[in-house]
């Protein structure tokens, strides 16, 4: 007993019960907080759902049904991920105004917080392509001229190689690149809206839909696009192009003509 209550009084016994306090406030507080904070998140993810349903309801479901399943005058939402809802709500495109061939970009009507409350909503209802950060859709750092060689060989017969747009079968269309957020292309390329084909990233990996951004955007620089020398080929789609041909092209045809009537009339006066 004379040991041991001359140990309790020893001088570092003091520091000892400290450093033992220490370690077990630091151990507790590691096994329960991250559990508080997934809770949190938890609790969060849970509330934006249940909103994004309430703003589904009303300007959804009426096209799309009231589970998503889809109607007569909107295909199923099922499965399209947040992605897809980030995109076509975020350039206005959804709801659609009325039915047609293609439905265009228009001013959007939601909050940056109530796209994603949708967003969520709909992405609770099936796995899908979800909404990109930003290191993911940034171009910087991006190699450009891989970029452009991706865009001619995947995205050109559609866009045009400067990403003008154009038209397609039946009032369809590609629209133009011009004014489109990163965030916005990079989503496109996931989802693959209307009469695009999707690039999830099993077929083209993040960094090359990053280098087809960066060429995007350099295209629509104003220094690049301005064309201070005159219209150029391609950039204005058909319409430039086909002048070329008829200009040229029918006036050669044109000279020839002449040159072969006159050369024939002179073999027959001889």
């Amino acid at each position: 007993m004379k040991k041991l209550s001359a140990r309790r009084r020893h001088p570092l016994a003091a520091v000892v019960v400290l450093l033992l306090a220490l370690a077990a406030t630091g151990g507790l507080y590691a096994a329960f907080a991250p559990a508080d904070k997934a809770q949190a998140e938890e609790t969060a993810q849970s509330l934006a759902i249940e909103e994004g349903k309430k703003l589904y309801t009303v300007g959804c479901a009426s096209c799309h049904g009231t589970g998503g399943q889809g109607t007569t005058d909107g295909p199923s939402v099922v499965g399209v991920g947040s992605a897809a809802v980030d995109f076509q709500v975020g350039t206005g495109r959804m709801p659609a105004q009325q039915p047609g061939a293609q439905v265009p970009k228009k001013k959007n009507i939601y909050t940056n917080a109530e796209i994603d409350q949708l967003a969520a909503y709909v992405a609770s209802l099936g796995a899908g392509p979800i909404t990109p950060t930003e290191a993911q859709y940034s171009p910087k750092g991006a190699d450009i001229a891989n970029g452009g060689d991706l865009f001619r060989t995947n995205c050109a017969q559609c866009h045009n190689f400067t990403g003008k747009g154009g038209a397609l079968t039946n009032g369809k269309y590609a629209p133009t690149l011009e004014g489109v957020s990163a965030k916005h292309i990079y989503e496109a390329m996931q989802t693959g809206p209307q009469n695009m084909p999707s690039y999830p990233d099993g077929v083209m990996p993040q960094q090359e839909k990053r280098d087809i951004i960066a060429y995007v955007e350099t295209m629509n620089d104003p220094k690049v696009a301005s064309n201070p020398g005159g219209l150029r080929l391609g950039g204005l789609g058909p319409v430039s192009e086909g002048l070329f041909a008829w200009i040229f092209g029918l006036g050669t045809l044109i000279a020839v003509a002449v040159w072969v009537a006159a050369h024939t009339a002179k073999a027959k006066k001889s």
